[in-house]
């Protein structure tokens, strides 16, 4: 059995009862208690459990990725007609993406053939700092802000200006000839960004002003529709950019 299977076997049997003792653990799992013991006290350590007194159950972490993973998705299902209006709109890729551990995960990339290589995004992990994206997570994330404090004051400020105006853009900063704009989706509290709405393609398409308008409200969309039972938008519908 790999380690992997093991963890697994503690879940799943931690996720059946309301808090279990290492022997039962062992018992329930049929590990070797040494091993069992090892794992669940490293499990511990990282909060994917909590031990109290001689019983061990499921840990914050566990629930904190489990909401993560839930809005992620709501904001997910909700993005991607509004990332096809968009790309309708402005015959560009229009892109959904998250921040993870500092870097970009591209979750949803509708159009892009003609504009921008949808290899180099969908596939890749670039670093958030590099990005156009990236800053405009980083911008609304707690977590990322903290982080930036050790970072140059020219790079603060950007962030800085980012959560000024709400959307990001940049000329060539993933590959040459190509332009970005993004903008959060702001979670509740208007504090957090659950994910970024962006549009990308060839710098020689793009009116930066007129896109920053459109990817507002793009992400806007998406917030709204992410938070209403059963997917409404409730956005008017349009490309109104000001």
């Amino acid at each position: 059995m790999s380690m992997i299977d093991r963890v697994v076997s503690i879940f799943d049997v931690l996720e059946q009862a309301d808090g279990l003792t290492l022997a039962q653990v062992v018992r329930r799992t049929g590990l070797p208690r040494s091993s069992a013991h090892r794992i669940l006290e490293q499990l511990v350590e990282v909060r994917f459990l909590r031990r109290d007194d001689n019983d061990y159950r499921l840990g914050m972490r566990i629930m904190e990725l489990g909401s993560v993973m839930y809005h992620q998705d709501r904001v997910r299902a909700a993005a991607v007609r509004h990332l096809h209006r968009l790309h309708a709109w402005t015959g560009l890729a229009a892109q959904l993406a998250v921040l993870d551990e500092g870097k970009v995960v591209y979750l949803v990339q509708v159009g892009g053939r003609s504009g921008i290589p949808s290899r180099s995004l969908v596939n890749g992990r670039p670093q958030a700092h590099r990005t156009v994206v990236g800053k405009a997570l980083m911008a609304h994330s707690p977590a990322a802000c903290r982080e930036a404090e050790l970072a140059p004051h020219r790079f603060r400020a950007e962030l800085a200006d980012i959560r000024e105006r709400g959307v990001a853009c940049g000329h060539e900063e993933t590959m040459p000839g190509v332009g970005c704009v993004a903008a959060p989706v702001i979670g509740a509290g208007d504090t957090a960004a659950l994910a970024a709405v962006s549009v990308s393609g060839p710098l020689d398409h793009m009116s930066f002003p007129k896109l920053a308008a459109m990817v507002r409200r793009t992400a806007a969309s998406v917030r709204r529709g992410a938070a209403e039972s059963g997917g409404g938008d409730g956005d008017g519908d349009g490309p109104a950019a000001s």
